[in-house]
C-alpha cells in the first residue's frame, strides 16, 4: 500500500476566503487542491470558473486539479489549461469524443484524468485507460458535498485496481465523496491513489490533524505517487 494523495476540494470551503482556503491546504501537507466545476447541467449546482482558478494560482505551487462537471467540457479545457490547472478530469458521460479530448488536455501541456458517476459502469472508460493519468470514481451522486460514501463505488475502485494491474498501466486511482476518517481507510485498501477531501478538510477545526491521519491511516505505507 501507497501513502495516498489527499486533495482537499475548494468547493467545501468559504467562498468568501478562497486564497485563504488555499493556502490552508498548502499548509495542511495536503498534496493537490481539487477544484470542482459545476455548470447547473451536468449536475444540479453551480460553482466557479476559470478566472477563479486563474485568480487562486498565485496562491499555491500545489498542483491543481481541475474537475469538469459540466456538459461540453471541450469548450472548457483550453480556458482551464490557460488558468493554471495542472490536471484536468471530465465526465465521460458528457461527451462523446473523450479520446479526443484526453490528446487535447495533453498537448496542452496538462494531464488529463475521465471521471464516471456510480452508476456508470468500468466498461465505458476502458478504452481510456491507457491515455488518461487519472481516473476519478465518484463515490456520491454529484453536485453537492456532505454526502455519504456509497460502499459499493468501493467495488468499483477494487475492479478498476486489478484492470490497472493487468493492464501493466500506471493512471491514478482518485475517490471523491464521503471520504473522511471513517472512510479513507477502506478507500485505500480498495485501491485509490488520491482522496478528495471536502466537509472532512474544511469543516474541521485543525485540518492538518486530518491529513495527517488519513495519510497514516494505514500500517507500513510507503511514499505515495507525485
Amino acid at each position: 500500500m501507497k501513502v495516498p494523495l489527499v486533495a482537499p476540494s475548494l468547493l467545501a470551503a468559504d467562498f468568501s476566503a478562497m486564497g485563504a482556503a488555499v493556502e490552508s491546504i498548502s499548509r495542511s501537507g495536503a498534496d493537490w487542491a481539487h477544484l470542482d466545476v459545476m455548470d447547473g447541467r451536468f449536475v444540479p449546482n453551480l460553482s466557479f470558473g476559470p478566472k477563479m482558478v486563474a485568480d487562486l494560482r498565485g496562491c499555491s505551487t500545489l498542483p491543481f486539479d481541475v474537475h469538469l462537471m459540466t456538459v461540453e467540457p471541450e469548450s472548457l479545457i483550453a480556458p482551464f489549461a490557460d488558468a493554471g490547472a495542472d490536471l484536468i478530469t471530465f465526465h465521460v458521460e458528457a461527451t462523446v469524443h473523450a479520446h479526443r479530448h484526453c490528446e487535447a488536455i495533453r498537448k496542452l501541456g496538462r494531464r488529463p484524468g475521465i471521471s464516471l458517476v456510480p452508476s456508470t459502469p468500468l466498461s465505458a472508460i476502458e478504452e481510456l485507460l491507457a491515455v488518461v493519468d487519472q481516473v476519478l470514481v465518484m463515490t456520491v451522486n454529484p453536485g453537492f458535498g456532505g454526502q455519504s460514501l456509497l460502499p459499493s463505488c468501493l467495488d468499483k475502485v477494487r475492479r478498476l485496481a486489478a484492470m490497472r494491474k493487468r493492464l501493466g498501466l500506471g493512471f491514478l486511482i482518485s475517490v471523491d465523496g464521503g471520504i473522511g476518517r471513517d472512510t479513507a481507510a477502506l478507500a485505500i485498501e480498495a485501491g485509490a491513489d488520491v482522496l478528495v477531501m471536502g466537509s472532512a478538510f474544511f469543516g474541521m477545526p485543525e485540518p492538518a490533524r486530518e491529513v495527517a491521519f488519513v495519510k497514516g491511516c494505514m500500517s507500513g505505507l510507503e511514499p505515495g505517487m507525485g
